[in-house]
């Protein structure tokens, strides 16, 4: 097995990956940033998630494991204090995998120059200072042109992220739905959009057609300037992202252990 450790730089998180080092080590696990089989992220979920892209190119054959060291993980498995037990857990795996479903995002320029990115959570398309016109078709025919602040497009784990703070449902991973929702629509006599999220099943694709030659896309919160899009297609991807299922907590705990807390407690 060839692992690799993705991490940040508080204090807390360097010490957890010290001691991790050197259990692995005293297990002779061989260390390979390259090519890993099982990339072991120590932070948060935004630590994970940049682990993710930075391996995305592989993501078929790496596998993930999270250790929170923050305040809140969704992704994250274990705690820091539970180090010892994740690395006998890891030697002892078959490398049983949870999967959770990826957006395939599809951008097709003016010049006619296509640009392919992956995300774990979600996608926006925005205009900082201006409003966002756009069509917005689902399966190739015409749905709304919105008009507002802009549009989220999430996988179902996403759901719990930028996609719930913009009123978006809450969705199991193993329904493989794509959601978008909208962000500050403009809804009046003239302009009328839905103005409610939307579920859309597997396979189906949106498709957005921006009415402007300069905006901002997101992925995964990763800003991209884009200029001359001619449109961006949004699907759910044949790959998936693989966590190692020893210790992986049901999807619905953790949705209750982040959004509510133990109510025995209140």
């Amino acid at each position: 097995m060839k692992v690799t450790i993705a991490h940040n730089n508080y204090d807390k998180t360097l010490q957890t990956v010290a001691y991790l080092k050197k259990l692995l080590k005293e297990k002779d696990v061989i260390f390979d940033a390259k090519y890993p089989d099982v990339v072991i992220s120590v932070g948060g979920d935004g630590t994970l998630i940049n682990a993710f892209h930075r391996y995305e190119n592989q993501v078929d054959s790496v596998r993930f494991v999270g250790v929170h060291t923050g305040h809140l993980g969704f992704y994250t498995d274990w705690r820091n204090y539970d180090v010892d037990k994740m690395v006998d857990a890891l030697l002892l795996t078959d490398g049983e995998v949870a999967k959770y479903p990826l957006l395939e995002i599809k951008m097709l320029t003016e010049s006619g120059e296509t640009r392919y990115h992956l995300a774990v959570n979600e996608s926006a398309v925005k205009r900082v200072s201006h409003t966002l016109e756009a069509d917005v078709y689902i399966n190739d025919e015409l749905f709304e042109n919105f008009r507002g602040d802009g549009l989220c497009v999430s996988t179902p784990t996403g759901s719990t992220a930028y996609s719930k703070s913009l009123g978006g449902a809450v969705i199991h991973p193993r329904l493989k739905a794509l959601q978008m929702t909208e962000i500050a629509s403009i809804n009046n006599r003239v302009f009328r959009t839905l103005s409610a999220p939307i579920v859309i099943a597997p396979d189906q694709w949106i498709t957005i057609v921006p009415n402007a030659d300069h905006f901002v896309m997101t992925v995964d919160g990763a800003r991209i300037d884009v200029r001359n899009a001619k449109k961006i297609e949004y699907r759910i991807s044949h790959h998936s992202i693989q966590f190692d299922r020893f210790g992986h907590h049901r999807f619905w705990s953790r949705v209750q252990d982040a959004f509510i807390g133990d109510s025995k407690n209140d």
